[in-house]
């Protein structure tokens, strides 16, 4: 154990202002040594450090949330914020970012469906939220750019790291899982409960605690390195100390634990049940928030310490506090065999060792400390006061959390069903919902109403005052998910296209110079000594496959026919129309293409997977044509046609087919009705897309950059951010990696297309880290027009 006055942490001060549990804490950036708090109240406060004595000062209090809030992170100062914001989250399901010295929201985050329950923020302004509604979301200024789906229950904590485009989420499906530029690339298992923290030792190591009462390190790679046990109860929160790998937790085991070189070196019980949150400050104090209202903040220093005034205060507090013996904080108890009060003069053998002993006929508990070298008196240890159910918030179901979660049986042998409910919510409604949802008969709705009413009787939402409210009577008991306040206004989800694109819509691209195509070559750029022209983006029309070698497609097609199954087989009629189809697209001839043809074209590209590439390759070029477009991208044919393109793109299949379906979507985008459906399908397409980059092929990889481009063109059009998020994240995922230079080089027009004259699209692809990914390419000889592209490119970032 740590002795000496030097290693222990004393009571600071303790801050009173929140009329609830405090959920969340952050080091404030400004006034230097402060914080936020956030709390079950609906407010968020900035404290300062108060000069003359040992306390914090209340600087001002912020509203904007129509419920509890439950965390809260700092966005760091910019050029518009020289001094930082303050984002909230709330079981409103809104983010509420404020100025530090307007106690009204600056702007609200509206897009999660439930409890925003964490936040965290990273570089050029982006910021991660988690929700209980299964997603996290990344947010740049006041848009969301991508949500991260993947988890199968609610996302407790979310962390950005230091290297860019990584971000951490935690949840209650167990798992935690790192995702690179919005993708998910690796799933961390090991927690067997909802994980709750997560805190970031460095660029390759991080740590997590969860409800199974354990802390865990892992390294980014996936290795996990250390399990830490100690806490008897959920662990709610972790902090790091500045400058090395020393942390804080806090949990349901109404303690802080502080855990130097991997072991737990102190234990500090407060007289409050839940102690749910807490962050270190630069000077090494530590500040906890708790479910009694009030903020705590412990210190190492001398001088920093409480008088012992307040200290004697702070003990006699935790004396009086009563702990329920069926919270298993205290491990089993049996009364009866219990020693007595003498049991106190053997002193302790490890700091925060607890020890219960009988005194007429009352137990108490207390624990060993060290530094003073005596035992402390952290509490009565009494029965349970009736109430069914634990303490504030404790009782989860589905990974959220409840006042109550019944098990309801409604006849002897079939089976029982979980009914969670809180204090706020209508107790028939909950009743109806119940039986809705377990599909039970309707005529129990009058019973299970009244069983909740009966089971709950007399807990009302009462707001605690400063003075202890016991724990057990439901004073202030912690409230989640209330359904009141959810906005109606429908927060624009990122992926589902809303913000589609609008043909016509004024164009701000600026016209290439010079008129070299820099795709075809022809008039290659020669550099010379004067200034070099951007000749390269933003560009203005799609760049499309138009190679054709009509004669040995045919040639191919009737050889794979004569091999087909009789139902494939097309007829000598059938091989003539698809070479007249052939010729009218390929500009041989005048003709139009018919339905007939279009037809015989569509069963085709229907053939088995083994021998469909020739009429893929028809397909291809025959998409170019207005009139095919039009057939196969219009209202009506449009959804068979994507289906159809997407199930060739399956990495798993043969590669033949992966490319000629990238180069007929690339080829789509030549007309309206092609843009149109491309636009309008851009999500299902990108995520498909994107999976065929596994092959290594390096047409395979310029097929994909060129559909990447186009797509960007188009964005470039209408400003739809979303659309750019997503296909910025293509480009960061995909330039990781493409061997081939004409691959990356359309990457490059691609990236350079979607950040021109768009600040939100750069801020957003530096937080990604996408400038350092194509560095390298500043350098590249040959071809020049790599090297080239790629400065213009790191000029704008």
């Amino acid at each position: 154990a740590m002795a000496g006055d030097g290693s222990t942490f004393r009571l600071r001060c303790s801050l009173l202002g929140h009329g609830q549990d405090v959920r969340g804490l952050t080091c404030g950036l400004f006034p230097e040594g402060g914080f936020v708090s956030v709390s079950r109240d609906r407010t968020a406060r900035l404290w300062a450090p108060d000069g003359l004595n040992r306390g914090f000062t209340e600087m001002h209090c912020m509203s904007g949330h129509s419920n509890f809030v439950s965390c809260v992170c700092i966005i760091p100062p910019s050029d518009l914020y020289p001094r930082g914001l303050i984002a909230t989250g709330g079981n409103d399901h809104n983010i509420c970012i404020f100025t530090i010295d307007n106690s009204a929201p600056l702007y609200i985050l509206k897009g999660h469906k439930n409890t925003v329950c964490s936040l965290s923020s990273g570089k050029f302004g982006t910021l991660l939220s988690g929700s209980w509604d299964t997603t996290a979301k990344v947010w740049l200024n006041d848009r969301c750019m991508m949500t991260l789906q993947g988890h199968t229950a609610a996302i407790w904590a979310v962390k950005i790291l230091p290297e860019q485009g990584l971000m951490l989420t935690g949840s209650a499906d167990k798992t935690i899982k790192l995702w690179k530029a919005g993708r998910c690339e690796r799933t961390f298992t090991g927690h067997e409960d909802c994980v709750r923290g997560l805190a970031i030792l460095s660029e390759a190591e991080f740590l997590s605690c969860a409800n199974d009462a354990s802390v865990r390190r892992w390294q980014i790679s996936g290795e996990c390195l250390q399990v830490y046990y100690g806490h008897t109860n959920y662990i709610y929160s972790i902090s790091v100390f500045p400058r090395c790998k020393d942390f804080v937790t806090t949990g349901e085991d109404r303690s802080l634990r502080i855990w130097k070189q991997g072991e737990c070196t102190q234990t500090i019980r407060l007289p409050a049940q839940s102690v749910w949150c807490c962050c270190v400050l630069d000077s090494g104090d530590i500040v906890v928030g708790a479910s009694d209202g009030i903020i705590r903040v412990f210190t190492e220093s001398l001088e920093r310490t409480a008088s012992p005034e307040e200290i004697q205060a702070f003990e006699n507090e935790l004396a009086q506090a009563s702990i329920d013996p069926k919270t298993g904080d205290l491990g089993d108890i049996n009364a009866d065999d219990l020693p007595g009060r003498e049991h106190l003069k053997d002193p302790g053998t490890r700091d925060g060792q607890t020890r219960l002993v009988k005194d007429n006929g009352k137990v108490e508990a207390y624990q060993w400390s060290v530094s003073e070298g005596r035992w402390i008196k952290i509490g009565d240890v009494v029965g349970s006061s009736g109430a069914t159910q634990q303490t504030s918030g404790k009782v989860l179901f589905e990974g959220k959390e409840y006042d109550y979660v019944f098990t309801i049986d409604v006849n002897e042998n079939g089976p029982s069903y979980k009914l969670p409910y809180n204090i706020t919510d209508d107790p028939w409604l909950t009743a109806y919902n119940f039986l809705q949802k377990n599909d039970l008969n309707p005529m129990f709705l009058d019973q299970v109403a009244k069983f909740i009413m009966d089971n709950t009787k007399g807990q009302t939402l009462l707001s605690t005052s400063n003075q202890f409210s016991d724990p057990f009577t439901g004073a202030g008991r912690y409230v989640p998910g209330s359904s009141s306040g959810s906005s109606t206004i429908p927060g624009a989800d990122p992926f589902t296209g809303a913000g589609r694109y609008v043909p016509g819509s004024s164009s701000n691209a600026i016209p290439p110079v010079g008129g070299v195509d820099p795709f075809t070559g022809m008039g290659a750029y020669q550099s010379n000594a004067a200034k070099v022209e951007n000749i390269y983006f933003p560009k203005k029309d799609a760049v499309t496959f138009d190679q054709a070698n009509p004669t040995q497609i045919l040639g191919k097609l009737k050889e794979l026919n004569g091999s087909a199954a009789e139902e494939h087989k097309l007829t000598e009629d059938d091989l003539i129309i698809l070479e007249k189809l052939l010729s009218a697209t390929c500009n041989t001839s005048v003709e139009t293409p018919t339905a007939q043809q279009l037809q015989t074209l569509w069963r085709a590209v229907n053939w088995p997977e083994d021998i469909v590439f020739p009429a893929l390759d028809i397909l291809r070029l025959s998409v170019r044509h207005p009139t095919v477009n039009e057939n196969f991208c219009s209202e009506k044919e449009h959804i068979q046609f994507i289906i159809l393109l997407l199930k060739f793109l399956n990495p798993k299949g043969k590669q033949a087919n992966q490319l000629l379906a990238l180069r007929a979507l690339c080829n789509c985008f030549v007309s309206h009705a092609g843009q149109k459906l491309m636009m309008e399908q851009r999500d299902e397409i990108m995520t498909q897309a994107i999976e065929t980059k596994s092959g290594n092929n390096k047409n395979i990889h310029i097929a994909l950059a060129t559909l990447t481009l186009n797509y960007a063109v188009c964005l470039h059009k209408v400003n739809n951010i979303e659309g750019k998020a997503q296909c910025l994240s293509v480009i960061s995922t995909v330039m990781e990696v493409v061997q081939d230079l004409e691959a990356v080089f359309r990457l490059l027009v691609a990236l350079g297309t979607l950040i021109s004259d768009d600040t939100n699209a750069v801020q957003l692809a530096k937080s990604l880290g996408v400038d350092s990914q194509i560095k390298k390419y500043a350098s590249v000889s040959e071809p020049a027009k790599v090297k080239e592209c790629c400065r213009f490119v790191l000029n704008l970032l």
